[in-house]
């Protein structure tokens, strides 16, 4: 029982500390890899704002669309970067 308690504790400490749970930390570079690269490929800074996002995922999508010469892989893989990007975006005003 004083085994829960301590990891209870110790879990909330590493939330104030890094304003993060502990099993956040544990599987977090993966994910800021991909933010990386969603970021790249819209050409925004990784904390880019929403209003950012939207428009790098614009100007990308009127590049890439089908109907101008491009592919519906590039205008999938320009969607999942935004929404990544998005998300991470959500994330980091929740904390």
């Amino acid at each position: 029982m004083k085994f829960l308690w301590l990891l209870v504790l110790a879990s909330i400490a590493c939330k104030v500390i890094a304003k993060r749970w502990p099993w956040e930390l544990l599987g977090g570079q993966p994910r800021s890899d991909a933010v990386e690269r969603a970021a790249t490929l819209l050409g925004v800074r990784s904390d880019a704002t929403r209003e950012d996002i939207m428009e790098a995922h614009r100007r990308l999508v009127s590049r890439v669309h089908p109907d101008r010469g491009g592919s519906d892989s590039q205008v999938h893989e320009a969607n999942a970067a935004r929404d990544l990007l998005l998300g991470a975006a959500q994330l980091g005003q929740n904390r």
